[in-house]
């Protein structure tokens, strides 16, 4: 819970230091770096990247389509248990999702997307993907930004759900 106050804190002083107007109504593309940790308290890392690309239909008001990459890497003493039993301690996912992002109160928005997320493993399968976002953009150069967000994400397959804290650190351009 500290790691998640400290992390929106950051947001916040970043957002509140940026003179940019608001951030809606610019059709642009990010690219990310994504970093998660699970909820359930495993031994468990995510890090990836991503790409976001944001149409506007309303002054601050966007849809948004995202694909990218996340290893859910084992780590700790899990890993070396699995290890030495022969199994593998990484995993990829392809998270492909849709949504709306909408700003507010100058550089901050709150955002929504859902979608599947596609196992890189034979047999994986495929999840149903969610997560409320809250974060902030700001002015580095005309027509470019930096882009922070905080979310929830849950992924559920076949009754089983799992949920983790994301970051993504992003930079964006207008198209």
């Amino acid at each position: 819970m500290k790691k998640l106050v400290l992390s929106f804190a950051l947001i916040a002083g970043l957002a509140f230091a940026a003179s940019a107007q608001t951030e809606g109504a610019v059709r642009k593309l990010s690219v990310g770096a994504e970093f998660g940790i699970p909820t359930e308290g495993s031994d468990e890392l995510l890090f990836g990247g991503s790409l976001q690309f944001e149409q506007p239909i309303a002054k601050s008001f966007n849809l948004t389509l995202s694909a990218g990459y996340i290893a859910d890497m084992i780590t700790g003493d899990s890993k070396d248990i699995l290890k030495a039993a022969g199994f593998k301690t990484s995993y990829g996912f392809v998270p492909l999702k849709g949504g709306a992002k909408y700003y507010f109160a100058k550089n901050f928005y709150g955002a929504a997307e859902l979608g599947a997320a596609i196992s890189t493993e034979n047999g994986g399968g495929t999840a149903f993907a969610f997560g409320p976002t809250l974060g902030a953009s700001f002015a580095v150069a005309d027509k470019s930004n930096l882009d922070f967000g905080v979310r929830y994400e849950n992924w559920s397959r076949n009754g089983a759900s799992s949920g983790f804290i994301g970051l993504r650190a992003a930079f964006s351009f207008g198209l």
